[in-house]
């Protein structure tokens, strides 16, 4: 599903306007952005925990050379799915 069927189901279901959906849609993405920007959690409590973590650095081998590398540390956005979607996807249904 792209953005544009994406935000024409959520106008559907919500009853405004495609424009109206979309720019609410942008500004619940520019939040959930300045706040990962912050380092803070994100937690939606029925879908799941948006998180930035911290991965530290690593020798890394090049499998063709053998040559070795220190890979620097970095931030990364890490989501974890609430338990009920987990289980629902796994058993593949959709309630």
């Amino acid at each position: 599903m792209n953005n544009k069927d994406f935000i024409t189901e959520l106008a559907e279901r919500t009853g405004y306007s495609a424009e109206d959906t979309q720019r609410m849609a942008d500004i619940v993405i520019e939040s959930m952005a300045d706040y990962f920007l912050e380092g803070e959690t994100v937690l939606i409590p029925t879908f799941g925990t948006f998180e930035v973590k911290k991965k530290m650095e690593r020798i890394m081998v090049n499998p063709s050379t053998g040559q070795r590398m220190l890979v620097p540390p970095k931030l990364v956005l890490n989501f974890k799915p609430n338990v009920n979607w987990k289980e629902r996807i796994k058993n593949g249904t959709t309630e």
